[in-house]
């Protein structure tokens, strides 16, 4: 007699697909522990996620929000909540609620549909097992931390989707058992295909109505009827034809590519301004910084080394600043970012005279910047009898200057940052912001007060305040009716290229602070009793001060510079104001900050600016 083979068999766990569209819930697998390429300071590696029960703390993903696609700027960010979660050792599975919020409805509807699938887990890793297989590097997070569940368009671990079934339903299988060898398992076809596939048809009737702009009624009399996505579309078009042809809309759907919250350098930039707002607490901190505005740089460090895949167990603070200074980038990041922030307020709120009068531009590059002036455009003539226009000419001139780099470099030790010691940090970098705004005004002072302060030298070979330009006194005198008097009218008469009059208006004073308490009381305004008696330089000028101005004596009348061409100064396209940089130092035990200013400043015109050297 033949040998018989003996089929052993058992129930089959087929089940319908798992969502709930009662509950608006549904079964998720959001980690097969596949392993995934990364990569961090020392290269390439394979990272992957133990599935051990007592690896996974599930502690925050129970009762965590499902997000769109990681983002979580907004509320409306949030798609749903994750109402239970388990590992099974081989993967994770949760059941997931969605809101019944109107935006989150066409997203809810194409997970019912199996349009949307993907998921992907956001998580922070405690503690990695690091070996190497084939030669390549493996890192296996042996305490880990899953924070939430998103629906993304494409996940990293190929495995984790929507589960279309759940296995908590059983079906029992045909098969005599006195007979073994003829014994067959069967599965009974049942619904979660049809459903699928229904879900998916309406989906579709749902979209055809929307482009044909069809209302509910419509959409709801195809799905009462089982009708398939053939007849929606004649439908719609009967529907269509009957109205007479109307207005068919195409939309177009735009996806937003947010930031990863685990990225690193981004961390890094919201741990700079939660730094900022310690040294300035009138900052107001964005909702992402807000988590570390306790933060200490050790505790950023501590963090940054972890998300890079560092082992911090067991680091002194001093050993934790010193690997997070020399082992990422990320480091001098927050630093940089900080100082710059310090160092913006500081150069912003410096004060500088000569800087309001002057005009500000940019340069595209470091080569001169030539300035054209067109002369006055010719006056017009009549007409002859015969019509004929006569052409015109216009004399032209040029000025021109540069744009020049001005750098230093600072640096915050080790100490500084292991102390907290914020406030030798802040002033540091306070006073490289003074720094930078005094270098600009010197600048513009040297240029003013050069060769002997007749200023520099223009394009027609003579000094910008020169008898020939008519805007320098023959004699120096004190601020007095009559001097003012001389540079207004000095100003009023100037003519330009053409030789006709400009009119430029006197609009500023300046003077050293050793003429200010003279120069305010002839720009005070005065009640005369008597018409001898009124001032009639009263709030016709602005008074500037320039504590740089080298001379006590020497005082100038300048026009608006929007209103005619005069001082300028250009800042380096894309680079107005100081610029910060930084790395891990190399010379000094901690970070290195560079600021870098590219400035240049020139005079474009003497018409506006009329000096006298007072005695």
């Amino acid at each position: 007699m033949p040998d018989t083979v003996s089929i052993v068999t058992r129930r089959a766990s087929i089940a319908p697909q798992s969502v709930n569209l009662d509950a608006r819930t549904v079964d998720v697998i959001w980690s097969t522990g596949a392993p995934v390429k990364r990569r961090d300071v020392e290269g390439g590696y394979i990272e992957r996620l133990s599935l051990d029960a007592k690896a996974v703390d599930l502690s925050r993903l129970i009762g965590a929000s499902v997000l769109d696609a990681h983002r979580q700027t907004a509320v409306r960010d949030v798609l749903g909540t994750v109402r239970s979660a388990v590992v099974t050792g081989k993967e994770g599975v949760a059941t997931i609620q969605f809101s019944a919020r109107s935006e989150v409805e066409p997203i809810w509807q194409d997970v019912t549909a199996g349009i949307l699938r993907h998921i992907s887990v956001g998580y922070s890793v405690e503690q990695w097992a690091d070996s190497t297989e084939n030669g390549t590097r493996v890192r296996t997070a042996t305490r880990w931390t899953p924070h939430e569940i998103s629906i993304v368009p494409s996940p990293a671990d190929p495995g984790a989707t929507v589960r279309m079934e759940d296995t908590n339903m059983e079906h029992q299988t045909a098969a005599p058992d006195n007979n073994p060898v003829q014994n067959t398992t069967t599965a009974v076809q049942t619904e979660p295909d049809a459903v699928q596939t229904r879900a998916t048809i309406n989906t579709e009737i749902r979209s055809i109505a929307n482009v044909a702009g069809l209302d509910q009624s419509f959409v709801d009399g195809l799905i009462d009827r089982q009708a398939d996505a053939g007849e929606a579309r004649r439908a719609a078009f009967d529907e269509l034809a009957k109205r007479g042809g109307g207005e068919i809309r195409t939309e177009q759907t735009h996806v937003d590519i947010g930031e990863s919250h685990d990225d690193p350098e981004i961390r890094a930039r919201q741990m700079g301004e939660a730094l900022y707002s310690r040294i300035n607490p009138g900052h107001e901190l964005s909702e992402p910084a807000r988590r570390y505005a306790y933060a200490t740089p050790v505790d950023m460090a501590k963090e940054l080394l972890t998300l890079r895949g560092f082992q911090t167990t067991g680091l002194s603070p001093a050993s934790m600043i010193t690997r997070a200074l020399h082992t990422t980038s990320d480091f001098p990041i927050i630093l940089g970012d900080t100082v710059g922030r310090t160092l913006r307020d500081a150069y912003q709120a410096a004060p500088s005279g000569i800087r309001r009068l002057g005009r500000q531009t940019t340069a595209r590059d470091f080569r001169a910047i030539n300035k054209l002036m067109l002369g006055e455009a010719p006056m017009l003539e009549k007409l002859n009898e015969h019509g004929e226009i006569k052409a015109g000419t216009m004399t032209e001139a040029k000025e021109a200057y540069k744009v020049e780099t001005w750098a230093r470099k600072i640096g915050i030790t080790r100490q500084v940052l292991v102390n907290d010691d914020l406030g030798a940090f802040s002033d540091l970098a306070r006073r490289m912001g003074q720094a930078a705004a005094e270098t600009e005004a010197r600048i513009l002072v040297d240029l003013l007060e050069a060769n002997s302060g007749n200023g520099p030298k223009m394009d027609d070979t003579k000094a910008l305040f020169h008898t020939d330009h008519d805007n320098k006194a023959g004699t120096g005198a004190v601020i007095s009716d009559t001097t003012l008097s001389a540079a207004r009218l000095a100003l009023r008469t100037q003519k330009g290229l053409s030789g006709q009059p400009v009119r430029a208006t006197p609009k500023y004073l300046m003077v050293p602070p050793a003429l200010e308490t003279v120069a305010e009381k002839w720009l005070a305004t005065v009640a005369a009793a008597k018409a001898a008696d009124v001032n009639p330089f009263s709030g016709s000028l602005s008074l500037v001060v320039e504590p740089r101005l080298a001379s006590t004596t020497r005082w100038y009348v300048t026009a608006d510079p929007s209103e005619i061409d005069g001082l300028e100064f250009a800042y380096l396209a894309g680079g107005e104001g100081p610029q910060v940089e930084s790395k891990s130092g190399w010379d000094v035990d901690g970070v290195e900050i560079r600021v870098i200013l590219d400035f240049g400043a020139g005079f474009i015109d003497h018409r506006g600016w009329f000096a006298n050297a007072g005695v």
